[in-house]
């Protein structure tokens, strides 16, 4: 399996920028569709973004959109999540996930492989 580590987290005001990064392991990051999901304290794990093996197709949930742009660049073998005009309601451990040979998915049950996760955390 495809090994991920992120990067990227911090504390930051209320409408600052972020960019996660998310390095993966392996010659093959370009059969892997790659999603962000975060983890609020004392919240269930939610989606946040999901983007397909190309990065062509891309997915967010509604809270984002518009604020949060989920990009890659397969010839470093490295996935992205900008975040701007960040809110309290952002703070969360974000985490990467892979799936290989399959299309971009939300379902965090689609995704064998996980990073260990970056805390975010958005102070008011």
């Amino acid at each position: 399996q495809v090994q991920l580590v992120e990067s990227g987290g911090g504390l930051v005001q209320t409408g600052d920028s972020l960019r996660l990064s998310c390095v993966a392991s392996g010659r093959t990051f370009s059969s892997y569709a790659m999603g962000w999901f975060r983890q609020p304290p004392g919240k269930e794990r939610e989606f946040v973004a999901t983007i397909s093996r190309t990065g062509g197709i891309s997915y967010y949930t509604n809270s984002v959109k518009g604020r949060f742009t989920i990009s890659r660049d397969n010839a470093k073998n490295t996935l992205y999540l900008q975040m701007n005009s960040l809110k309290p309601e952002d703070t969360a451990v974000y985490t990467c996930a892979a799936r290989n040979g399959y299309s971009a998915s939300q379902y965090p049950h689609d995704y064998p492989s996980w990073g260990q996760g970056t805390q975010v955390t958005v102070s008011s």
